[in-house]
């Protein structure tokens, strides 16, 4: 495989803010920001990191006032610049640990690159055409909210759920569009203006009423459970989204797949296959 990771790779340090390593993710449009010293990685964090540590944080502190250090995930997951089959070690410690990235680093344990699960989903996309169906890595598991529902308690949902989106239904209880954390911040005052040092910064200044339907603008982008989970990986790509809602044949919703569930079918793609050949030269 072709080199597909991201380098050089977004980094602070871990005395700096939680505010600095927003503004680096705001910056340069990525959801992982790898803390360092000396070029050597110590730690990692994601914005729903952040969400997490500020909901349960008691002390009063802006986040322009609170380390990084205090936040990081401190057990950063690597591999070797160099190695033949990253691209499916990669994969396969995405799923193992639960995560969204895996830091690159030379024989001196220095950060060389980073790669995302939207670098691999890319990749599966390419390659893995024909091999599973949406239905066989779709999470039936459903976190929903409504669209009645005030931001803060969408994001409530989340944290508590430990996940990065929620389909949002009508008082009926019908789907009718998404929303994620990239939508909250998107939106939020912090993105927009890059002023509010307040711990609240994913929900707008003195709009404490603003509910989740009002953040929701486009039509709701959904996929057949019998596609093939190429055509849910490329769409994840075009549209720049992480996960899509799964209908069945008669238009109800039944799940939901994400690039995390793509990552999983990379993960064991190269094993099936093995085994497929073993049992064809048996039988």
């Amino acid at each position: 495989m072709k080199k597909i990771y991201s380098s050089p790779v977004i980094t602070v340090n871990p005395e700096s803010s939680i505010f600095d390593a927003l503004l680096q993710m705001q910056t340069n449009f990525v959801k992982h920001i790898v803390i360092s010293i000396k070029n050597i990685p110590v730690g990692i964090v994601t914005e729903r990191d952040i969400n997490k540590f500020l909901e349960e944080d008691k002390t009063a502190h802006a986040i322009n006032e609170i380390p990084i250090k205090h936040v990081m995930k401190k057990n950063v997951i690597t591999i070797s610049e160099g190695i033949e089959d990253y691209f499916e070690q990669c994969a396969a410690r995405m799923e193992t640990f639960k995560i969204g990235s895996i830091v690159i680093v030379n024989d001196k344990g220095e950060l060389t690159g980073i790669i995302s699960r939207t670098d691999l989903v890319k990749s599966f996309a390419v390659v893995f055409g024909g091999k599973y169906l949406v239905k066989n890595f779709m999470s039936r598991n459903i976190v929903t909210c409504r669209k009645t529902d005030s931001i803060k308690f969408a994001i409530s949902i989340m944290n508590k759920n430990q996940v990065s989106r929620l389909i949002v239904t009508n008082d009926d209880g019908c789907p009718i569009g998404l929303i994620s954390t990239n939508t909250l911040l998107t939106h939020s005052d912090y993105f927009t203006k890059g002023s509010t040092r307040s711990r609240d910064y994913l929900i707008p200044i003195n709009t404490e009423k603003l509910t989740v339907n009002d953040l929701l603008t486009d039509e709701l982008l959904t996929i057949n459970e019998e596609e093939d989970l190429v055509v849910a990986a490329n769409k994840m790509i075009k549209n720049k989204i992480s996960g899509i809602p799964v209908v069945d044949s008669n238009n109800n919703l039944v799940g939901i797949v994400s690039k995390t569930d793509v990552v999983r079918a990379l993960s064991i793609v190269k094993p099936h296959e093995k085994l497929r050949l073993q049992y064809k030269e048996l039988y």
